[in-house]
């Protein structure tokens, strides 16, 4: 018996999805949008092809998370100098660049490949309710 995988097609059509992330739990949303991105919601997924699809996340600042995660959760950055270490709450990081935290919790959930960056090209996101992306035609997904 044969394994049959999937190839990269030149002219495939990736769909265009909408969610609007108003009132939604963080990783909740991080796994649904990351499944999307990766392909893994279609048939033809093969994991070292990519062929998702494009997301539009809108109100991307007004994300919830759940217990005391506001003051609790800290993401690290680290310049590679002596004393070079960084950290930031969630609750700053969200007033500063209110759509970081979703896409850091979005890349920690692909594969940490050439592919990521490609993947990461095709998430949209929005902090208001408008879009410019309407002759793309998207769906729209609740969640």
């Amino acid at each position: 018996m044969k394994t049959i995988t999937a190839k990269q097609l030149k002219n495939e059509e990736r769909n265009w999805y909408i969610i609007d992330a108003q009132g939604l739990t963080l990783w909740r949303l991080s796994v649904k949008i990351a499944t999307i991105l990766k392909g893994k919601n279609k048939v033809s997924f093969t994991p070292h092809i990519d062929n998702g699809d494009y997301v539009i996340v809108l109100n991307a600042w007004k994300i919830e998370v759940t217990w005391n995660k506001l003051e609790a959760k800290k993401y690290y950055t680290h310049s590679h100098f002596m004393g070079g270490l960084k950290e930031i709450v969630l609750s700053k990081l969200l007033s500063k660049k209110p759509t970081e935290a979703l896409k850091k919790s979005i890349s920690w959930m692909l594969p940490k490949n050439k592919l990521r960056r490609k993947m990461l090209d095709r998430l949209k996101l929005v902090e208001g309710s408008e879009h410019t992306y309407s002759a793309q035609k998207p769906e729209l997904i609740t969640l």
